[in-house]
């Protein structure tokens, strides 16, 4: 089957446009025809909620593009993460550039990321599932109920265009592969509970700007499941989590993209479970973009094994990267542990009240003991308002009936912050029984200067707080 080497989606409808951009894309280097891309409005930041654009396309093979801004003059442009490097053009209001790889970007004209371009380059799917294959169950736009989730076919396609789920939450059923296709969206939350190997996926939305009076729809919620698979799609304006993680296993998260401007609309939240591999995400939340956590609401236990790479993180509102703040508080607490964080881009936290400060924050309450986790290769771009990190046995007086125990072997490797507002960052054990110990910085940098010391201006130990290491 010939692939195509650039696919630009076809537009849907009952989603808002955004008028702000005009974009097209070819070959790069190609004297031929140009594809256009649609581009629809995203709402972002819950201080002031506006509206952003986002646009996607995949692509097989390097690329160029141009960018037509049509809202203000063009007088500079950011592209974002900046640790790509890559280099634009600027002829009028067009922004030109190439792309040699799949990215996920942000467009920033004269340094506005309100009114931004969220660019999604996405890699050729190779193993898309065809409309024409028998154990393909093939849905067409339009209000579904949801008997056909008995179907026999393997997968539920979900064809270009809007599709709206009349019982608002689709269940899917072990051993089924949700398939939404680009140029569809779904206005329903997806449910995986207790079941297995289960996989969502395509190039499409979860698209739930529409269910504003469900204050907690998430748009995907794994419940006691094992060997689930998300992958690809955009999940736009929930009212609660992106992704909610309870008491489950073997969850592989990959590619997926995630807007959200409400109070506690997280981005990825997990909660007493193990073995969750996330990466090349893109998360741009008003609240946490990945919380990992113990015991909450009905789900008991540790959390553990769990691995975030390739990422691109930006919180308008409190961390990109949390860990520890709910446990098992009744009893002796949890365990969370074995932690890894690696090659991310945050590019934004701005948290105006200082208990929710810290890009990277580790706050350990309700008898927890956080352990084992490393930060590596993690680029920081300047913040609005907040810490750079966060460490700290605490009880904090909205959430933790209790404080939590420890945090101990904490490693973070080869972290750059750019400079600019910057409230020092925090390591705080809460008593001589609740400490922390054991925190090693290997390479810290801080507007190109090396932190080699805990006695540097950006960082504040209290007494509880033993064998710190600088390297």
């Amino acid at each position: 089957m010939l692939v195509q080497p650039i696919i630009c989606y076809p537009l849907i409808q009952k989603i808002p446009q955004s008028q702000d951009y005009i974009i097209r894309i070819r070959e790069a280097g190609s004297d031929g025809p140009w594809s256009d891309v649609n581009v629809y409005g995203v709402k972002v930041d819950m201080h002031h909620v506006r509206q952003a654009s986002m646009a996607y396309f995949d692509m097989g093979l390097p690329i160029e593009l141009e960018i037509e801004c049509r809202y203000t003059e063009v007088q500079t442009v950011d592209i974002r993460p900046l640790s790509y490097e890559i280099q634009s053009q600027i002829r009028g209001n067009v922004i030109s550039f190439e792309l040699k790889e799949p990215l996920k970007l942000s467009i920033e004209v004269n340094g506005e990321r309100f009114r931004n371009l969220h660019l999604f380059g996405n890699g050729l799917e190779t193993d898309a599932p065809s409309m024409h294959d028998p154990r393909v169950h093939v849905i067409q736009p339009g209000i579904h109920r949801t008997e056909w989730l008995e179907t026999a076919a393997e997968v539920l396609y979900f064809a270009p265009g809007m599709h709206y789920i009349e019982e608002t939450i689709l269940r899917v059923p072990s051993g089924k592969t949700v398939y939404i296709d680009g140029g569809a969206a779904v206005a329903g939350s997806f449910v995986c509970d207790r079941v297995q190997n289960v996989t969502i996926r395509g190039r499409g939305m979860v698209y739930l700007a529409d269910f504003h009076r469900f204050s907690a729809f998430r748009g995907v919620r794994l419940i006691h499941a094992s060997r689930i698979a998300i992958e690809g799609i955009m999940i736009i304006d929930v009212p609660h989590y992106s992704v909610y993680i309870g008491s489950s296993q073997y969850v592989s998260i990959k590619g997926i993209k995630s807007f959200s401007t409400r109070g506690w609309s997280d981005g990825i939240d997990i909660m007493s479970s193990s073995d969750i591999e996330i990466e090349h995400v893109f998360m741009r939340n008003s609240d946490d973009c990945i919380a990992i956590y113990g015991s909450r609401w009905g789900y008991r236990g540790d959390s553990r094994r769990i691995r975030v790479r390739h990422a691109v993180l930006w919180a308008d509102v409190a961390h990109p990267l949390m860990i520890g703040t709910h446990g098992d508080h009744e009893a002796n607490g949890d365990v969370i542990e074995d932690i890894r964080y690696e090659d991310i881009d945050i590019l934004e936290h701005h948290e105006p009240q200082p208990n929710y400060w810290g890009a990277m924050a580790i706050n350990a309450g309700d008898h927890n003991t956080v352990r084992n986790v490393v930060y590596a290769r993690i680029r920081v771009e300047t913040f609005e308002q907040g810490q750079l990190f966060d460490l700290r046995v605490i009880r904090n007086k909205d959430y933790n009936p209790a404080p939590g125990r420890r945090i101990e072997h904490i490693v973070f490797k080869d972290i750059e912050y750019a400079g600019g507002a910057l409230h020092p960052s925090r390591i705080y054990g809460y008593d001589e029984e609740r400490s922390i110990e054991g925190v090693t910085f290997n390479n810290l940098t801080i507007a190109g200067q090396r932190v080699d010391s805990p006695n540097h201006p950006a960082i504040e130990m209290n007494e509880y707080v033993r064998g710190i290491t600088f390297r």
